[in-house]
């Protein structure tokens, strides 16, 4: 493997020099493909119309930056370049990767035709890759959020990071509804039910911006098409086994979704689908993506996908041509791009991929790269540098760490704890480590333990939260702790992996420095709050009896500040499951609907008073029923021009089983129902109706259906103020 030369001649001046002088200038519009005033399909055709066969396989061609230097973008017309987890130049700040950039799209614009290229980064949450970034929370803590625009709002953010460091295309959002805890991406998944990764695609229009090209404006990657979240076994590129009806209902409406929303571009998942891998799947990427929903970007493939086509390693002729036609654009070829430049020619050469298909595939890149406005400003936009880790973001990082926890078990009430008098101890080997509150994904592709990125720990933000009006006592591993202190916080759960190292076939339990700690602090008699750093549910039902609070944090990134909020009570927590919790490991694949009796449901969350204005309180099996009413409705939307799609969660907070529950409500604007998922919604004139469906058709007291529907609009959307579950009025939340 190459390394990226340092130092590149250019007119007789090394690169620091150039970059010292600044980027040189655009060229002038000499031909129509350069004249920013036409039409974008009319300089793609006529960029199209001057390109050679060598220009448009390199178009479709993406390496590795470790393995590819800017002359060989000249030479070869490769088209783009990309890191990969832990790929940093040299110097990982924001000046180093955008003079990485900057030096690797010289050497595009050497090239004759001088079409620049486009950088992928995997800046799944956050610009992750860019030491001293802010780290948001992975998807899983923002999908426990139920919160459309603040995750809209990280999106912007990020896009303004990943502009300030060069870059100008992310592999996010994973769109995987995640069904089986054993997998090791399922802290990529917003949720396990399709409505939940639908409402969150809200992120590619703040990734994107109001337009491609706009301020700020990073290329978006709906991944990975389609399925990878319903593997057998949770196994990692595994095979998912689901009829066509299963696939289009689970796993397909976050990707109609982004394809709605414009997403640029899609990456095809490692996975397969009932034996076939999908990255030669033609029904499914020309058909059905590209044909059926109309997506009209490019489709990438993932690293080093097509070698798995064939189930040998390494990749053949036939492969790169079934890839292709089964209607692949960009191919991720990290290390062997030029075998694959030499395949792909060979291939259209033979005429086992015809010229049309290239075209094609041009055609959707390109399209991409005029609208990002790539030809008229190339190389990188330096003066959103100063964005990173910006007090700014660092304060939406930590809302959004705030509205992310969810509070599963708080006997007696233990919290919120007073932030002054007494004695707090804390310990746990997550309490004062950001590498294991920041997971996988984090400078490096596994992630790492400690002090791995700016930021602040829980046990930072516990000491902030009592500013010298209590004592705090530390102690990894709970030694030392006795009966004068008035409550016990322990810190624990996973240490950091991505997937593949993440995958767990044996158990999802804790480890045995977690258990030997946790039972120093119950022994001590101190109440104990339990606070679970993890990527997913952990197998925790023969310990939790022992705790008075549980906390499940996720893994909340650089802010675990945020943590300590809601704790000491400044913020209520108002996360809900995005993930149904297992009572045994043995129970996966465990998710909502599915009749198995869970520790605590999909949607589930308790609250308590605190600083957040508006909280939103779930029931618990052990609470008492709401007096006021025998169910309890839970209602958002995520809205567009003309439609929107709906969130709908009912509880049964009476006593008596409803079999079948049916639900009624009415609108008042003109809504009209198009389609629904996990219930059976009817409508007639303004009169709906939602039923369950012959899997999830009884409601048991104190449990919740889960549903959603897209609908449209005529201009506005007022929410119904009334609900009926079986003749009784329901209390909305």
């Amino acid at each position: 493997m190459r390394t990226v030369i340092a130092r590149i001649a250019l007119a007789g001046l090394t690169a620091a020099t150039i970059a010292a002088c600044g980027p040189p200038p655009s060229p002038a519009a000499a031909l129509p493909y350069q004249d920013p005033s036409l039409p974008v399909a009319d300089r793609v055709a006529d960029l199209l119309g001057r390109m050679s066969l060598d220009d448009k396989i390199g178009q479709m061609t993406q390496a590795e930056r470790a393995a590819i230097m800017p002359t060989d973008l000249t030479r070869y017309r490769v088209g783009s370049v990309l890191s990969g987890g832990g790929s940093a130049p040299a110097s990982n700040t924001a000046s180093g990767w955008a003079d990485m950039y900057d030096d690797f799209q010289r050497g595009a614009m050497a090239a004759p035709l001088q079409i620049p290229m486009i950088y992928g980064i995997d800046a799944v949450h956050g610009d992750n890759n860019v030491y001293g970034a802010t780290i948001f929370p992975h998807n899983i803590g923002l999908g426990a959020t139920r919160d459309p625009d603040l995750v809209r709002r990280i999106g912007r953010a990020t896009a303004e990071e990943v502009t300030g460091a060069g870059q100008d295309w992310t592999f996010a959002p994973c769109l995987c509804v995640a069904r089986n805890d054993r997998w090791g991406r399922t802290y990529e998944s917003f949720g396990e039910v399709p409505e939940l990764p639908t409402a969150m695609t809200t992120v590619i229009d703040g990734l994107q911006g109001d337009t491609l090209g706009g301020p700020a404006s990073v290329l978006a990657t709906a991944k990975h098409y389609v399925g990878d979240g319903g593997t057998t076994g949770g196994i990692d590129q595994g095979d998912t086994r689901l009829s066509e009806a299963e696939l289009r209902a689970i796993h397909l409406p976050p990707f109609a979704e982004a394809v709605r929303r414009g997403v640029g571009s899609v990456m095809i998942s490692f996975s397969s689908w009932n034996g076939d891998k999908l990255h030669g799947n033609r029904y499914l990427i020309t058909d059905l993506l590209k044909g059926e929903l109309g997506f009209s970007g490019f489709t990438v493939s993932d690293w080093a996908g097509i070698d798995q086509i064939d189930g040998q390693r390494g990749f053949t002729q036939a492969e790169v041509a079934t890839a292709i036609n089964a209607g692949l654009d960009m191919i991720m070829v990290p290390n062997d791009w030029p075998a694959f430049l030499d395949r792909l020619r060979a291939a259209v050469q033979s005429g086992q991929i015809p010229m049309t298909r290239i075209d094609d595939a041009n055609r959707r890149i390109l399209t991409k790269k005029f609208q990002l406005g790539l030809f008229e400003h190339p190389y990188a936009d330096r003066s959103y540098a100063t964005t990173i880790g910006s007090a700014a973001h660092r304060d939406l990082a930590r809302q959004a760490v705030r509205e992310s926890q969810v509070l599963l078990k708080n006997a007696g009430d233990v919290l919120p704890l007073a932030p002054s008098g007494g004695k707090i101890f804390v310990a746990g080997k997550s309490a004062d480590n950001v590498g294991n509150q920041s997971g996988g994904w984090t400078l490096s592709w596994q992630g790492a333990s400690g002090d791995t990125v700016p930021g602040s720990t829980i046990l930072d933000g516990i000491r902030d939260a009592v500013a010298g009006r209590a004592t705090v006592t530390y102690q990894r591993d709970g030694t030392g702790i006795d009966g004068s202190y008035r409550a016990a916080i322990a810190v624990v759960g996973e240490t950091p992996y991505a997937e593949g190292d993440g995958d767990r076939p044996g158990g999802l339990g804790l480890d045995s420095a977690d258990l030997a700690t946790l039972q120093r602090l119950h022994a001590s008699g101190v109440p104990l709050v339990v606070v679970l750093v993890s990527g997913r549910p952990l197998d925790i039902a023969a310990q939790w009896g022992d705790w008075d609070a549980l906390v499940a944090s996720w893994l909340p990134g650089s802010e675990g500040a945020g943590v300590a909020d809601v704790l000491f009570g400044a913020y209520a927590p108002t996360g809900k499951l995005p993930m149904t919790w297992m009572r045994s490991a043995g129970q996966q694949p465990i998710n909502d609907g599915d009749g198995k009796d869970a520790l605590f449901r999909y949607g589930f969350g308790l609250t308590y008073p605190g600083g957040d204005p508006d909280p939103d309180p779930s029931p618990s099996p052990s609470q008492t029923p709401d007096p006021s009413g025998s169910c309890r409705v839970a209602w958002s939307t995520n809205d567009w021009d003309s439609g929107f799609t709906a969130a709908v969660a009912v509880t049964n907070t009476g006593s008596v089983a409803l079999n079948p529950w049916t639900l009624r409500w009415t609108f008042t604007a003109g809504q009209q129902v198009t389609q629904a998922w996990s219930a059976s919604v009817t409508q007639s004139s303004t009169a709906v109706t939602a039923t369950g469906e012959s899997w999830n058709a009884s409601l048991a007291p104190g449990a919740t259906a889960s549903f959603g529907f897209n609908a449209t609009h005529t201009g506005s959307n007022p929410r119904p103020t009334a609900f009926v579950l079986n003749g009784s009025a329901c209390v909305v939340s």
